[in-house]
């Protein structure tokens, strides 16, 4: 009798992005473009397109959890990617079903606010992010805002950013990335810290001109889900992403759509 396949499973749990270019949307479209099955618990309906956030219409924290028991009851998850939350009673409802699950291959994005700056974030969840999901996941990926605002440190360089990530990893997340991006270098260098080893990876990349820039953020930390969903290791999983996303960027400089900051190309591999 032949063997039946079984998919890569990668649960998303984040905020819905009218316009496509971020959150759930943009999630499911980088999983797929990975070769994964996504899944997705939607946190907060967003009215949103490339100039900004108009309206934020967050989900009961119990229908929140109805859905992730509703896809860990039936379907499994082999990795998790997770990132608007928006209150901090959302956060403890999705951590606790995280250790019901016994979920694997977490995979952070603190997202604080949007590439317009509209704030995604209700103040009295950072400290939930830290003290209930940080101690739960493999990678944390915040950018240089968002690893002030959990540092309380402001960030000028690289240095900074290996002082940043040794304070993070106090809260229990296994491996520490921040994204340089926002640094005002012709470079794009992240860096990640592996707190078991006590190791720094430096990942450098050229900076691409670009004002498609709108859901990268959720983009690369999808691709490290879906890489590590495959079998990747967690520094595998994160140069990868980051080479999938520099492409992904890199195609979607191409295109003109909206009138802001417009989207990347998630399925650059597959069409033009």
């Amino acid at each position: 009798m032949k063997r039946k396949r079984e998919y890569h499973k990668v649960l998303t749990i984040a905020g819905s992005d009218s316009g496509g270019g971020a959150g759930i949307q943009a999630d499911l479209k980088t999983m797929s473009a990975l070769g994964c099955f996504g899944m997705s618990v939607i946190t907060a309906l967003t009215a949103q397109n490339t100039r900004g956030v108009t309206g934020i219409h967050a989900v009961p924290p119990s229908f929140v959890a109805e859905q992730i028991d509703a896809v860990f009851s039936d379907i499994g998850v082999d990795a998790v990617k997770i990132g608007m939350l928006y209150s901090a009673e959302l956060i403890e409802v999705i951590a606790a079903r995280l250790i019901k699950y016994d979920a694997q291959k977490i995979i952070l994005d603190p997202v604080m606010v949007a590439q317009s700056g509209d704030k995604l974030l209700q103040d009295d969840a950072i400290q939930a992010i830290k003290d209930h999901l940080m101690p739960l996941v493999d990678v944390v990926t915040p950018n240089i805002p968002e690893a002030e605002v959990l540092t309380e440190h402001r960030i000028h360089g690289f240095a900074d950013m290996q002082t940043a990530a040794r304070s993070l990893a106090r809260y229990g997340s296994r491996s520490i990335l921040i994204k340089g991006g926002h640094l005002d270098e012709n470079d794009s260098t992240d860096l990640l810290y592996l707190t078991d080893e006590d190791r720094f990876v430096r990942l450098e990349a050229r900076r691409i001109a670009s004002r498609n820039n709108h859901g990268t953020g959720c983009t690369l930390s999808s691709a490290i889900a879906g890489y590590r969903a495959r079998g990747s290791d967690v520094e595998e999983a994160v140069r990868k992403a980051k080479i999938y996303i520099q492409q992904a960027i890199r195609a979607g400089a191409e295109y003109t759509i909206g009138h802001g900051h417009g989207p990347v190309h998630h399925f650059f591999n597959f069409w033009e």
